[in-house]
């Protein structure tokens, strides 16, 4: 120990460590001190032989002895190892539910599940439609659009880690939390658990909706020829269009009502008005997500809506669209039969678009934060529509 030390010591720095040469002579691991230095000055991570130094972000250091399978940590102000936090364990099992609950990009988990769910109960004719049979092809469906759901958003995250780690810097494999095999890995099991699913179910529409979803869902991330239509962005648009608007209304449609329920296929108001409604919400979710990415963009090159028309005027165009249709809804709401669905469709939706103009005129457009808290604002709303359809008859 006195051999290695003696014309240069260890140094902490956030994010690694350095070596700063100087005399000192050190006569056991008592007498080690944990320093601070410049973090422009790290050169190199040391080694004791087998043993292996590692800051732990709470003022101290973990020294760990792999021969000997254990671990102590050095406290930086009194020098003395003392035995490991038994909750460490605990906190790696949280540390690694966060990341994955990250990497599912949990707006896009509830936005399915809220539109399965909501799609399913218009197929709902009369009270005993309302049976276990009705929610186990529910569950059947939201399992398995789930799976797909997260190799979808998970290609996208291995398909822009560098992107990402300007536009959003917290994501798993943006932050190095995950690596690029993790990532693959999770979206390869994803997809063929989902088939599986979908197969052994036995229901075409779920079927066919989750291989669209698949075919789409990779050709707009995938960096291959003719492929990545992320990069253009109608196209871009019109496959989230078709995944969120089209697919997610029709095919789940039928899959409860031919699939669970045994009856023709039969495309009814509240469906058609479902379809055309979030077609408009899709749109414009597919241009308000490039708001707060404009930088990073920018940067490699992807030509969305707001890189090329700018911030300002495709937020005003998303809010716009919006308001068509929340004014389209109150209409339809307006001339339907029932009283209770009348009063619930008008009401509903008035709150809803009062509620997002006044959100709207609130933003700082010059905020990266507030565009994106906006833009979960508009989530949120697109969950709010999914509550408010099956009333709608």
């Amino acid at each position: 120990m006195e051999s290695l030390l003696s014309s240069s010591s260890l140094v902490s720095a956030a994010g690694g460590f350095c070596w700063k040469k100087q005399n000192l002579k050190l006569h056991s691991l008592s007498e080690i001190r944990v320093l601070r230095c410049d973090s422009s000055k790290v050169v190199a991570k040391p080694k004791f032989r087998n043993n292996l130094v590692r800051p732990d972000g709470q003022g101290s250091s973990l020294l760990l002895y792999p021969k000997h399978k254990s671990r102590f940590r050095v406290n930086a102000t009194a020098g003395q190892p003392e035995a490991f936090d038994s909750n460490s364990k605990q906190k790696s099992f949280r540390d690694s539910l966060d990341a994955f609950y990250r990497f599912s990009r949990p707006h896009t988990v509830i936005g399915t599940v809220l539109s399965i769910l909501s799609v399913s109960f218009l197929a709902v004719e009369k009270v005993s439609d309302i049976s276990p049979l009705l929610f186990t092809g529910i569950l059947e469906a939201v399992v398995a659009a789930l799976m797909m759901n997260i190799y979808i958003v998970g290609l996208n995250q291995l398909s822009d880690v560098e992107i990402d780690k300007v536009n959003k810097p917290y994501l798993p494999l943006a932050s190095g939390e995950y690596s690029v095999n993790t990532g693959i890995a999770i979206v390869a099991s994803f997809s063929i658990m989902s088939f599986w699913l979908g197969w052994i179910v036995g229901s075409w529409p779920l079927f066919w909706a989750l291989f669209v979803s698949f075919m789409l869902g990779t050709a707009y991330s995938i960096n291959l020829p003719l492929l990545r239509w992320k990069r253009f962005a109608l196209v871009a648009a019109m496959c989230i269009l078709a995944v969120r608007a089209i697919i997610v209304q029709i095919a789940f449609y039928l899959h409860i009502q031919t699939h669970v329920f045994g009856r023709p296929i039969l495309f009814t108001r509240p469906l058609i008005f479902a379809t055309a409604f979030m077609s408009f919400f899709s749109v414009v979710i597919a241009l308000f997500k490039d708001i707060p990415d404009i930088e990073g963009d920018k940067i490699f090159g992807i030509r969305s809506f707001s890189v090329t028309l700018g911030q300002k005027r495709v937020f005003w165009t998303c809010v716009t669209l919006l308001q068509m249709a929340y004014a389209v809804a109150i209409l339809v709401g307006a001339t339907s039969p029932f009283i209770w669905s009348k009063v619930i469709s008008v009401v509903g939706h008035v709150i809803l678009a009062t509620t997002l103009w006044a959100r709207a005129k609130s933003v700082d457009l010059s905020s990266k934060t507030e565009i994106t808290s906006c833009y979960m604002f508009i989530w949120k709303l697109f969950y709010a529509e999914y509550l408010l359809l099956p009333f709608l008859k």
